[in-house]
């Protein structure tokens, strides 16, 4: 796999303008941005279609959460948007799951990715709101119902993605594990708790890491994308 295919940009910006800046300052080293929450709310789905018309990949991380129907009808919309991943949250619940699955098949090839626990958060902030167990064990249990009800990948942290191809590869093959919480050596965690570089996610087994701010924030974004594909391809080879 070509490296950039792995490597996610997130676009956390307020203003098409900044979200074209980063794109442009980019330029090929990267195929594929995340449009999250904070761009979608302040630009709508304009900025969507102009990525999608400009040739880009979106992932759209919306981490839909809702009953069946309205969940359904978001991801029909995001279809329509050519968008080529999305969210949900996998605690959304199995009829949830299989009903934005069947959704997405407005859209051949949209990979529906079930979130499972955010990165933010670890073993004490679950316990606060009442899930038994750890995180490992509150990952593993989204994920089985994630993959049983067709998703074909999860948002993970690197630190439970061996565990996840261990548990759940022989079964469902090469899915997805696209992980957040990416920085590489040196940076900040800012608000993530289970953080990791891009070469221990893609040793881990992560199949897409998302990067932000080390990317959008640099000097030369371009640069450090091609910095962090240089992990990625070094890593990829010796797993292969």
């Amino acid at each position: 796999m070509d490296p950039r295919q792995r490597l996610i940009v997130a676009l956390d910006v307020s203003t098409a303008a900044a979200a074209r800046k980063i794109v442009a300052a980019v330029g090929d080293s990267a195929l594929t941005y995340k449009v999250g929450m904070q761009l979608y709310t302040a630009e709508g789905p304009s900025i969507v279609r102009e990525l999608v018309s400009s040739g880009r990949r979106v992932f759209l991380d919306l981490k839909y959460h809702d009953i069946p129907n309205t969940a359904a009808a978001a991801v029909r919309e995001a279809a329509e948007l050519g968008v080529d991943m999305l969210t949900v949250h996998a605690s959304g619940g199995g009829k949830m799951l299989r009903a934005a699955v069947d959704a997405a098949q407005a859209k051949p090839g949209l990979l529906v990715l079930a979130v499972t626990v955010l990165t933010s958060l670890d073993d004490v902030e679950l316990g606060k709101i009442g899930l038994r167990g750890g995180v490992l064990d509150q990952v593993l249990r989204l994920t089985a119902l994630a993959l049983s009800n067709g998703c074909k990948g999860v948002v993970a942290s690197a630190h439970e993605a061996g565990a996840l191809r261990h548990e759940f590869g022989r079964e469902f093959g090469d899915f997805a594990i696209v992980t957040p919480g990416v920085r590489p050596a040196g940076s900040g965690h800012d608000d993530q708790a289970r953080v990791v570089t891009p070469a221990e996610a893609i040793a881990a087994g992560s199949s897409h890491i998302v990067v932000g701010r080390p990317i959008t924030a640099a000097a030369d974004p371009a640069a450090e994308a091609r910095a962090i594909l240089a992990q990625i391809g070094l890593e990829a080879a010796v797993r292969s």
